[in-house]
């Protein structure tokens, strides 16, 4: 009745969460990423105790089959010690029945042979042979007294024998019950547990879109600085003992072109060629670009005269050369939709294209697309983004003279092209400077703050772990580890010293009090999923920040 209940339950669970499923992902638009975080996260907290439960249940099943097991396997050592008990006696007895048997023919023949002439013999003789008959008949009672006796016990060792497998076929038969309860809710919770990691995973993929979900361009305006999320800032105006953690670059793939690499470049004299030539190694060669492209809710439209006019990836206002190496760039980028006859969208999922601007291009934009009208990359894809934090996968360090150090960032061309995001604390939703900071006016971190993610770091190295989660519940849900809880999970009380070493483009690694050590993988997955409201490393698939303590 137990296990029937608990099936029960199983079935009744998946239903309300397969039910529940569409109508979550009906309440969350897809760009609400934190919606359909919370959403995800209330469903694994309902299955989640039921889940666990059942979980126990099959390991208490799995124990009752151990035992039997060993039960039976006790049984079956009992039952051949019988058997061989029983084939020991059945030997013993068909000797002595034989030696009985050759004892009572003897005796038959000695009476035969003394009867006819017992009344001829002397009176000693005649006792002698009495006593020898006598002998001979208690000899053979005790015979048959064994022989009694063995067949005593073979009754009671085949009785015993007959109940020993009576035991063994009921307890064999109870193990194969209990054994189709374990396959079944075996069978079952692996399915809550292929769910759950599902949700898990969608969690894991919705988290990859708050860091590193896209990659951010320019635009058509620069964008101002965030005084509280620059290093200035920090240093000037953040109370004594607080961390920060900085980001090299912005929402980056780091492949191709910088934009505000571009900049630099271009205020430092070099020419277009010059800009593409160092980020994607080739110059431009000129091809029939005439035609028509088609773009996604616009329709088909002249390539050069309409679609490139409408790009909206850098700032009118920026030098020329780069505007130049920009335009050049999208053409690439474009051309192989046109040649392929396929529909380009207007996101930054491709690059961003407005008809406003389009049907009115500002003038330094428009004659950068017409003297460039033609040029284009072959053999290569030419990914960009705005800033890439000085070092580029495709083409190495991003500076003035090629190399990193501890000082590469005075040396970037991102610097030099005045990049507001070369060096940041991200603590707002997405990248604009307006976006929403569940209520945090900063991206300071108090020394608990701070200890805290470090601990949530060390609980994540031990495994996955669903409640290490942000605190901060009003913006993301949840049922996450309050700090105190998390800390008497292990890690430490307070941290009072990190070291942070930085590779080629990478965060190798964090030393936190002399004692624990990180990867920049492992302290960035702890930082994006426990920072408190929107703190964020908001790099994709990599790790390169630093942390700044006050």
């Amino acid at each position: 009745m137990k296990f029937k209940f608990v099936i029960f339950v199983i079935v009744f669970l998946f239903a309300i969460a397969y039910s529940l499923l569409p109508s979550l992902a009906q309440e969350c638009p897809s760009s609400d990423f934190d919606c359909q975080i919370n959403s995800i996260q209330r469903e694994i907290n309902a299955l989640t105790p039921a889940h666990e439960k059942n979980k126990q249940d099959l390991e208490d099943l799995r124990v009752k089959i151990v035992d039997l097991g060993k039960r039976i396997g006790n049984l079956t050592q009992e039952i051949q010690k019988t058997e061989k008990s029983i084939q020991k006696r059945e030997d013993d007895l068909s000797y002595t029945k034989a030696l009985f048997e050759e004892k009572i023919k003897n005796s038959y023949k000695l009476i035969r042979l003394y009867d006819p002439i017992m009344p001829f013999l002397a009176s000693h003789d005649a006792l002698d042979a009495f006593r020898e008959v006598n002998f001979r008949q208690k000899a053979a009672d005790s015979d048959r007294e064994q022989i009694e006796k063995y067949v005593s016990d073979l009754s009671k060792l085949k009785k015993d024998k007959e109940n020993l497998e009576k035991s063994k076929n009921s307890l064999a038969s109870l193990k194969a019950q209990i054994a189709e309860k374990e396959k079944f809710l075996a069978g079952e919770v692996n399915k809550v547990e292929g769910y759950l990691s599902s949700l898990s995973a969608k969690q894991q993929e919705l988290l990859a879109a708050k860091s590193g979900g896209f990659t951010a361009s320019v635009g058509d305006s620069d964008l101002a600085d965030d005084y509280n999320a620059s290093i200035k800032g920090f240093r000037e105006s953040a109370p004594s003992g607080s961390f920060a953690v900085f980001s090299f670059g912005a929402y980056t793939h780091r492949k191709g072109m910088s934009q505000y690499g571009a900049r630099g470049r271009a205020q430092n004299n070099q020419k277009a060629n010059d800009i593409l030539k160092a980020y994607y190694g080739k110059e431009p060669v000129n091809k029939d670009t005439g035609g028509n492209i088609s773009v996604s809710g616009v329709g088909s439209v002249n390539f050069e005269d309409y679609y490139l006019m409408g790009i909206a990836e850098m700032p009118s206002s920026w030098h020329p050369e780069a505007l130049k190496a920009q335009a050049i760039a999208a053409r690439t980028y474009a051309y192989r939709y046109k040649l392929e006859g396929k529909t380009i969208c207007i996101t930054e999922s491709c690059q961003v294209f407005r008809k406003s601007k389009a049907d009115n291009p500002p003038d330094a934009w428009k004659q950068a697309v017409i003297t460039t009208r033609g040029q284009v990359l072959e053999g290569v894809t030419t990914f960009y983004s705005s800033t890439t934090g000085g070092y580029i996968t495709t083409s190495g360090w991003d500076t003035t003279n090629g190399s990193g150090g501890s000082d590469f960032m005075e040396r970037t061309y991102e610097k030099l092209g005045g990049s507001p995001w070369l060096y940041k604390a991200w603590y707002r939703k997405g990248y604009s400077n307006t976006g929403d900071t569940c209520g945090r006016s900063n991206p300071w971190l108090t020394n608990e703050e701070f200890t805290d993610i470090v601990n949530a770091a060390v609980v994540l190295k031990q495994g996955p772990d669903s409640r290490v989660t942000s605190t901060s519940t009003s913006c993301w849900g949840g049922n996450p580890y309050s700090i105190s809880e998390l800390k008497q999970k292990g890690g430490v009380n307070s941290v009072t010293s990190v070291t942070v070493t930085q590779g080629n483009g990478v965060t190798t690694n964090i030393n936190i009090n002399g004692t624990i050590n990180l990867t920049g993988d492992e302290f960035k997955q702890a930082f994006n999923l426990r920072a408190p409201g929107y703190l964020m490393i908001p790099q994709k698939g990599f790790a390169f920040f630093n942390i700044e303590r006050k």
